[in-house]
């Protein structure tokens, strides 16, 4: 394919931002090469500079559950615009997104509207701490929260260590506080509760991860860190800024029966637009400013273009159900590139919730961070640039999860699985 516009664009790019991209997961750094720069999507498509389409199963990370430029989400947001973009008051769209989110997820009883997901969790872990009066966050290696100063570290050199920095420019005070475990490790959480049980103000967790990858939690998991919370006095966050009215309407919280104190949102709340949430109990969600004594606040919060998208989106994904159909993709999708990887002989495990999966290059399943990291990464490049050169775009790293739209079509799927089995052919030899 050709791509001579979009290296010219990226060129230009590298001169003004940072590595030529606003966020890192853009730049291809783990497939190598230079990104694709996009022109535009319509449904399960999209289309770069240089004219080439290609079917997309990234969705914005997410966001685009519905498909690209849906008719109701662009109508919605024009609307939106004549009437103004922003204006530091207070709009009744505030509450008609507030509503849906509320009477979708029965553990969120009071909500607060924010910029990002970032920002939704760097809210919920101050809200936990200033509940509680205690200071240590549990969080679990390979799942992502946003760029948080206290989120982003590392494991220390036992399991019931506190953390360290892997990011320059977080300092060790920051991060002090914030205790990484294994995820799907309920001995390694019953360790840390029975150390720090009383210092501990929550745990945070994605319950369905995907930035390592699509990982699924066991049951004996999330249930000891529901148990653990409630005995020791802490609260459990559920990170579903990518698994909220993605893996099923109410959320993950909803497909595993665990109900967590706060939950953390945003992309599908957004409709494609820059939103965050998080909400939960009301005894809890009342001590956030004005209401309470924890500060949090912004400028653009509950912007009405914002609003405007995501009452399209939810009311869209309420009223017309897509989950049985994007299970039924899923489930294509999963098969055909299981049954495909296994034909040409290549180590693989696939994993998969609804609408979100990845295909690892790794003969065992993988649950952990540990587990992700043995995956062969040079392989899913190959993998990666094999479907890009026809004309199917997958996230650009073995560690992020794919997503499938009500958009996409049976011919998509088998397009894909097809496409894939030429590269799994060459991949092969």
């Amino acid at each position: 394919m050709q791509r001579q516009r979009s290296h010219a664009i990226f060129a230009r790019a590298q001169e003004l931002m940072p590595g030529g991209v606003n966020s890192p997961a853009r730049a291809f750094g783990a497939v190598g090469g230079e990104p694709l720069v996009i022109a535009s999507g319509e449904g399960a498509y999209l289309v770069d500079v240089d004219g080439s389409r290609y079917i997309d199963y990234i969705g914005s990370w997410g966001p685009m559950i519905l498909g690209h430029a849906h008719p109701v989400v662009t109508r919605a947001i024009h609307e939106a615009v004549d009437r103004g973009t922003s204006f530091g008051a207070p709009t009744e769209a505030e509450n008609e997104l507030a509503e849906l989110i509320v009477a979708a997820v029965p553990s969120i009883e009071k909500v607060r509207l924010v910029n990002s997901g970032t920002e939704a969790t760097m809210s919920a872990i101050r809200l936990a701490r200033g509940f509680t009066g205690r200071e240590i966050v549990i969080k679990f290696a390979g799942n992502y929260h946003g760029h948080v100063d206290s989120l982003l570290v590392a494991a220390g050199s036992a399991a019931a260590t506190l953390s360290v920095p892997n990011s320059p420019g977080v300092t060790v005070g920051t991060s002090r506080d914030t205790l990484v475990l294994r995820y799907n490790d309920p001995a390694g959480l019953e360790a840390a509760f029975a150390s720090q049980g009383s210092r501990i103000a929550a745990i945070i967790l994605e319950p369905v991860v995907g930035n390592m990858g699509c990982v699924v939690p066991t049951p004996e998991f999330l249930q000891a860190a529901r148990q653990l919370t409630e005995k020791h006095g802490a609260l459990l966050i559920f990170d579903e800024v990518m698994t909220g009215f993605r893996v099923a309407y109410a959320g993950a919280q909803s497909l595993f029966g665990i109900r967590p104190d706060l939950t953390t949102l945003g992309k599908i709340v957004g409709g494609g637009m820059p939103i965050g949430a998080y909400g939960g109990r009301a005894d809890i969600m009342n001590n956030v400013l004005p209401a309470g004594k924890v500060f949090q606040a912004g400028t653009l919060s509950g912007n009405p273009l914002a609003c405007a998208a995501g009452i399209a989106t939810l009311q869209t994904l309420r009223d017309e159900s897509p989950y049985a159909r994007l299970e039924d993709l899923g489930a294509r999708l999963a098969v055909g590139l299981a049954r495909e990887a296994a034909a040409a002989g290549l180590p693989h495990s696939v994993a998969r919730v609804g609408s979100m999966m990845t295909l690892f290059f790794n003969p065992d399943p993988v649950t952990d961070w540990d587990s992700a990291a043995r995956c062969d990464t040079q392989r899913f490049a190959k993998y990666f640039w094999g479907l890009v050169d026809r004309g199917v775009y997958m996230p650009c790293s073995q560690f992020e999860a794919l997503f499938i739209s009500a958009a996409h079509t049976n011919a998509d799927i088998d397009w894909t699985i097809s496409s894939a089995r030429e590269v799994f052919t060459q991949l092969k030899a």
